[in-house]
């Protein structure tokens, strides 16, 4: 058994008669399905469908708590108080740190079981921190890994908020995205392209035989840009990239660079997708 204390998450704790409608009406995840000690990923939308904050979410003594990066969870809050209005809602910002523990073991400790690493066969319980480390000392590494081992991504690593829609980092398959409740912001353009298939880029999982280079760094195949690298640890990483134009790639066995790296994509497998094969608008 793993467990890793992430002091660059924090938590926000909202409470209140209308609490549940609250959430339900205006982020991605269907709250009224949430079961008791799960966790699922979600995000809170612009009405153009692009993420403008991210967040894993469970119930807690009759409320809900919502983790997020803890560089936006000023700004997160702010957000969620201009939509409450007259709801009876309570927010509570300002704790810091996560604990996350995975491995055979998990299963007996505390916390609630995290969906979106369900999906992958990763068995992981998250928690708040019960007491800060002392200094800056933070297990973001080991949890890095094991989110490229999953396929999950997180804003501010992976990709930057307000551009990225939900399909690109996979919450229309981790339980992330409901397209079953009601009205939610951004829910017709993110509705759109579950039916019309119009999702072209997706997270996908990047390896190298040597250290991979640093995060930012662009992908590309034939002189066409495929994406940038996300989240790096060692020789593994993630992206999110345009599947048609690494589909084209592939069908022409043209090598996927990272700068000047030769490397290997890998849509997650629990995902069930795979690169399209017919490539012929790869350059739109």
């Amino acid at each position: 058994m793993t467990t890793a204390t992430l002091l660059t998450r924090s938590l926000i704790r909202i409470d209140g008669a209308d609490a549940q409608s609250f959430l339900q009406g205006i982020v991605t995840t269907d709250i009224d399905g949430l079961a008791e000690n799960e966790a699922r990923p979600g995000a809170l939308l612009t009405p153009q469908g692009k993420i403008l904050f991210d967040f894993i979410i469970w119930r807690t003594d009759g409320g809900f708590l919502l983790e997020c990066d803890s560089a936006i969870s000023d700004a997160f809050s702010r957000r969620l108080s201009m939509y409450k209005l007259r709801a009876a809602v309570t927010l509570t910002q300002g704790q810091m740190g996560v604990s996350v523990t995975w491995g055979d073991t998990a299963d007996s400790t505390a916390g609630v079981t995290d969906n979106a690493f369900a999906k992958a066969g990763i068995l992981l319980k998250r928690a708040p921190a019960m007491a800060e480390p002392a200094g800056d000392a933070s297990d973001d590494a080991a949890y890095d890994a094991l989110r490229i081992a999953a396929g999950v991504a997180t804003s501010g690593r992976d990709y930057t908020l307000q551009d990225a829609f939900p399909h690109d980092i996979l919450l229309d398959l981790d339980g992330g995205l409901s397209f079953r409740k009601g009205c939610y912001v951004g829910q017709e353009v993110v509705s759109r392209m579950q039916h019309r298939g119009t999702a072209r880029r997706r997270l996908v999982q990047v390896s190298a035989d040597t250290l991979l280079p640093l995060s930012g760094t662009e992908l590309t195949a034939g002189g066409k840009p495929l994406g940038t690298l996300g989240t790096v640890v060692g020789g593994k990483g993630l992206a999110i990239v345009r599947t048609d134009r690494v589909g084209d790639a592939l069908s022409r066995d043209l090598p996927i660079l990272a700068g000047d790296q030769p490397v290997s994509l890998t849509l997650p497998a629990w995902t069930g997708l795979s690169f399209p094969s017919d490539a012929a608008e790869a350059d739109a």
